[in-house]
């Protein structure tokens, strides 16, 4: 913890607001204050992800808490979105710090030249000295095309630009075995593996009705990072420099498995299926146990409205999920191509259809 080099940090809603839902500038500069140190010899190198726009808009719109209509959460984030950046800015500036403001979608970390786009900017901001802060960009983001919180956003941000460590921030100092506020619990200071927590009860979002998360969420973009090979420390705002400095503090997941191609993460974890093909058994066996390509005879059933390119949902014959991928033919097109081979639609449709319906480069197999 204490040696990595390039870090990506993500603080949560209401380690950031009143409990009104406004800003809280206190705690804003006690959060750029450590970051600011840890940064200053100019060794390490940190990307913030922060919640808090919507939050920070609630206030000056008369809003008492987070609306559940999506038109009020992208009013909220309008106004609120330059609140928090502008005190981000102002905070950074007492270290002569600037602040670089970077919004995505999760459309911009599934589709691949926006993926491509967004770690050139963030990687760039890095060489140039400017602090990076990531959040989602919800003014635009519909149901289709948003993260649902930024725990899952901060993994896949911590995949992107290939950091060495992963740390979420928030109100609660770890995972407990059971309820923080009941005595008798204790803090889990290591997970080692998933099942490590498979006898625990994980809380949802909080009580301040500010934020979207809650630990089921952190602990799930735990899982996320560390199944990509990045170590995750989950800890209180309030330890942040604990945290960073590599002390024991909080719950630190072990990596769990080892960096993938950045496509097949997002795949995975932020796109949002277009469409279903059902697969026969052979084909689930093809695609799941020896991670073959799905071709055109094993399909049985299409459904959706998707194009050429778009992730889909590979299913088995009882409906269950089993893989997710990017297609290469319209929804319109597989029909006609439904249990037959290549060579035969070759032969009858033309050489564009001698290939995969989803290529195993294009392709990840989802555990249950």
């Amino acid at each position: 913890m204490g040696e990595a080099r390039r870090i990506v940090v993500k603080v949560g809603s209401s380690s950031l607001t009143t409990a009104s839902g406004g800003l809280d500038a206190d705690r804003v500069d006690a959060l750029v204050d450590v970051l600011a140190k840890i940064r200053s010899g100019g060794e390490r190198e940190i990307v913030l992800v922060s919640s808090g726009a919507i939050a920070a808009g609630l206030a000056p719109l008369g809003l008492r808490r987070r609306p559940k209509d999506l038109a009020r959460q992208q009013a909220a984030a309008s106004v609120g979105q330059g609140l928090l950046v502008a005190r981000y800015t102002a905070s950074f500036a007492r270290y002569g710090v600037r602040v670089g403001q970077v919004l995505l979608t999760s459309d911009d970390m599934s589709r691949r030249a926006h993926h491509r786009n967004a770690s050139r900017t963030l990687d760039k901001l890095l060489a140039m000295g400017a602090f990076p802060i990531v959040n989602e960009n919800d003014t635009v983001a519909t149901d289709e095309i948003r993260f649902g919180d930024n725990d899952r956003l901060a993994a896949l941000v911590a995949h992107l630009v290939h950091a060495d460590l992963l740390v979420l921030l928030s109100d609660v100092d770890g995972v407990y075995d059971g309820d923080p506020a009941k005595p008798g619990t204790s803090r889990i200071g290591e997970v080692r593996d998933p099942s490590d927590l498979a006898h625990v009860e994980i809380g949802s979002a909080g009580k301040a009705g500010v934020g979207t998360g809650g630990m089921v969420t952190k602990v799930e973009a735990a899982r996320i990072a560390a199944a990509a090979g990045v170590p995750v420390v989950l800890t209180s705002a309030v330890h942040a420099a604990d945290a960073l400095t590599g002390q024991d503090t909080g719950t630190f997941f072990h990596p769990t498995g080892r960096r993938s191609a950045d496509r097949l993460l997002w795949l995975q974890h932020a796109s949002t299926p277009q469409g279903a093909l059902t697969l026969d058994d052979g084909a689930v066996q093809a695609v799941v146990e020896r991670r073959k390509s799905l071709l055109p005879a094993g399909i049985a059933a299409v459904e959706g409205d998707f194009t050429a390119g778009d992730p889909v949902e590979l299913r088995d014959s009882a409906g269950h999920a089993v893989a997710r991928g990017l297609v290469n033919f319209d929804a319109r097109e597989i029909p006609r191509l439904i249990g037959r081979s290549t060579r035969e639609l070759a032969r009858d449709l033309g050489p564009a259809y001698e290939r995969e319906v989803v290529h195993r480069d294009d392709l990840v197999v989802l555990h249950p």
